[in-house]
């Protein structure tokens, strides 16, 4: 089993903000894949499923970002999940809109919500960094992730989480090649079957304008006609 984490903060007026782009994906994940609806438990809000033979749990902390690692100690406590089997999906400003990528280990950044996870069942779980870009100045950052995505990232953003979903499977099995070729496809499809644009088509040549009506159309005389003509 699998235990897949999505990052944010409970509640409608954070449901758009940057912070909560793990919350959105998981929410993806659920509805695409017919997950059953979400209940109340292990201080989050949980649903059970499956991706072919894997079976895994969806979770959406729900004790504010700072203190996501609460909801999922106790949840990897109930299901006899290790470390090693959590994957959690959240923000990165380090990676520019839109980007995606895959790490296992490692520390925390600075984020709050992975560095509760670090306190409460270590380093060892497996992340998706979700780019939301940096907004240029570290005193920026909080207000930066806790404002909700302007409508000009709605079309990138909406590739991005359904192409997270289209790579579902791959993602809970840690995949991570195949996950991220499959998210690609989404954010940056192929121009053609061979994925490469290819060199563009000639310019068909513009059509010769046709003569006036006036013109001796000498081209398509006689040879007896053109003879006629010079004696008149």
């Amino acid at each position: 089993m699998k235990l897949i984490v999505g990052l944010g903060n409970p509640g409608a007026k954070y449901a758009r903000n940057r912070h909560n782009i793990g919350f959105m994906a998981l929410d993806r994940i659920a509805a695409d894949h017919g997950f059953p609806a979400w209940k109340g438990k292990h201080q989050g809000a949980i649903s059970e499923g499956r991706f072919g033979s894997l079976r895994a749990v969806l979770l959406k902390p729900e004790t504010f970002m700072n203190n996501s690692g609460q909801s999922v100690q106790a949840a990897a406590k109930f299901y006899k999940i290790e470390p090693q089997d959590v994957i959690v999906l959240h923000d990165e400003i380090d990676l520019a809109p839109g980007k995606v990528k895959c790490k296992s280990g490692g520390g925390h950044a600075g984020h709050n919500g992975l560095r509760s996870l670090h306190q409460h069942i270590g380093p060892e779980y497996h992340r998706v960094r979700l780019g939301v870009g940096h907004p240029g100045h570290k005193d920026a950052v909080p207000g930066y992730v806790l404002r909700d995505f302007p409508k000009a990232d709605e079309d990138w953003l909406d590739d991005v989480l359904r192409g997270i979903s289209d790579g579902a499977a791959e993602l809970a099995a840690w995949d991570t090649a195949k996950f991220l070729n499959t998210v690609a496809m989404r954010v940056s499809p192929a121009r053609s079957g061979t994925g490469s644009k290819g060199p563009k088509a000639a310019k068909p040549a513009p059509a010769p304008a046709p003569a006036p009506a006036d013109e001796p159309q000498t081209a398509q005389k006689t040879p007896l006609q053109k003879l006629m003509e010079r004696f008149r």
